[in-house]
């Protein structure tokens, strides 16, 4: 436990306990990226015992997204200042204590709040698992078969959330989808006090405080633009203010960042094509997948009959494929051509599954149509995550670890809860459009322009990083070598 990770010196060194690190840091990503939807299958009886209107239980999952895409990269540079190891242990404690508050929320405000916090303290213990991960593994063949896990965890644990969700909550509490954090937080923090080497911050690294509050302001205003735009229209006035100040509050982040001497967000991070492109690949398709778990799950459930628990067991082959492609197909393919084109194609293979799921029907069979959409969106998703995530944070310097690792989980975070917004509101015009059909085929038709929509997004991916990232004979040398130039460049 003497081994400083994090300095130049200890990082030609390799923790003897390095697999057991991962496990502990995969834990502590399953944590966040599950209560991402956990929560969701178990609205209706939350809200029939807390008592809160219809209107209301939005905020129950934009309050966790708002908190957490909004200070991701303030708890990058926060684990770079004060050491990896000490932030992510901070964060697992703040994360329990507010799942604990939460489950016990005898109103709706006690709960708003709890589900803010656990936001804020998953913005802390996120960035520094993975920027601890790329400490730790540094070895590029070690490293992407690492990467590969823990991607596997970040792509999966939405649908983990929805099938433990299903399950807690059929058979003993809604409550238990907010205290089944404690014991997760206590075993991660009993590996990372025990198992996880002492990490030194950098005292170089300093807090950017305009720029912090500019891209808070931004992501939330944004988000709350997109969510009234579900309820309210495009059109209306207040729509606009927030979309238009949102806009206006990243434009002036950026030129901060031009600016000031310790920028929040280095620019020389997303300037670089290998970096920037591999980021933009994970952040769009999130947007994919929170959609097939958020309108798959009321199709399951709504049209075809299904339980909760058999809802989130529906989903278990697609984890399948995310799993396999992640750990046994990317890495390779990695390694030889590097993130071009396991993003690129993942991206279509996305798009084909998604576009196969907007054929939907009432009358659908799971087998027939659902199950081979999910597993193609599953390759997809294990080629894109297990790729990405290594890309998004290879090559960086050590003072940029946090902030790298912070954009790559804010990418997922604020596209997925933005795109999940546009998607809705798709699929409302869809429904009101089809409402003289009846009420089944609607809600179907609703979904399937969803689907659509997701699936011309995941083109346009695969298209984008097509052409912005460059060809390479290996990832991880080239990323290094590109991240050079695009310093100067900054």
């Amino acid at each position: 436990m003497t081994t400083l990770l994090s300095s130049p010196a200890g990082a030609g060194h390799r923790s003897p306990s390095r697999w057991w690190i991962l496990a502990v840091l995969s834990l502590a990503q399953l944590m966040v990226v599950l209560d991402s939807t956990i929560v969701n299958i178990a609205l209706p009886r939350a809200q029939a015992a807390l008592g809160f209107s219809s209107d209301d239980r939005q905020w129950v999952v934009t309050a966790y997204a708002l908190s957490f895409g909004g200070l991701l990269l303030l708890g990058g540079r926060i684990s770079d200042r004060w050491g990896q190891k000490r932030v992510l242990i901070i964060g697992l404690f703040g994360f329990a204590a507010a799942s604990a508050v939460g489950g016990a929320a005898g109103t709706f405000g006690v709960l708003i709040s709890a589900r803010a916090a656990q936001g804020a303290f998953g913005a802390l213990l996120a960035p520094a698992a993975l920027s601890l991960l790329t400490i730790v593994f540094h070895e590029p063949a070690e490293r992407t078969r690492a990467f590969g896990v823990f991607g596997s965890v970040s792509g999966t644990g939405a649908a983990v959330g929805l099938l433990l969700g299903g399950a807690l909550t059929e058979y003993w509490s809604w409550a238990w989808c907010l205290w089944v954090n404690v014991p997760l937080a206590a075993i991660a923090i009993i590996g990372a006090i025990f198992l996880i080497p002492a990490t030194a911050g950098s005292p170089r690294v300093k807090l950017d405080i305009p720029g912090t509050v500019t891209v808070v302001a931004g992501t939330v205003l944004l988000v709350l633009g997109f969510t009234r735009a579900n309820s309210s229209g495009w059109s209306a006035a207040s729509t606009i203010t927030l979309l238009a100040t949102g806009l206006a509050a990243l434009l002036l982040f950026v030129s901060i960042q031009r600016r000031v001497k310790h920028p929040l967000l280095p620019l020389r991070i997303v300037l670089d094509r290998y970096r920037g492109g591999s980021l933009l690949g994970v952040a769009l398709s999130a947007l994919g997948i929170f959609a097939v778990f958020l309108f798959l799950t009321f199709y399951l459930q709504t049209t075809k009959g299904f339980t909760p628990l058999v809802t989130g067991v529906a989903f278990l082959p697609m984890i399948g494929a995310i799993t396999f492609v992640s750990i046994a197909i990317a890495p390779p393919l990695l390694r030889r051509h590097g993130p071009r084109i396991p993003i690129s194609l993942g991206a279509l293979f996305g798009a084909a599954g998604l576009f196969w799921l907007s054929t939907l029907t009432t009358s659908s069979g799971y087998a027939t149509v659902v199950l081979p959409a999910l597993i193609m969106l599953g390759l997809g998703m294990g080629l894109v995550f297990g790729a990405g995530f290594n890309s998004a944070t290879a090559g960086v310097r050590p003072d940029d670890a946090g902030v790298a690792s912070a954009l790559a989980n804010a990418g997922q975070q604020i596209f997925g809860a933005l795109g999940t917004a546009l998607l809705s509101t798709f699929a409302v015009q869809a429904t009101s459009a089809a409402a003289q059909r009846g009420a089944a085929i609607a809600a179907v038709a609703g979904y399937d322009r969803a689907f659509l929509v997701a699936a011309i997004v995941f083109l346009g991916a695969a298209v984008l990083t097509g052409l912005l990232i460059p060809r390479a004979a290996t990832s991880h040398e080239a990323v290094e070598n590109a991240d050079h130039s695009a310093s100067a460049r900054a």
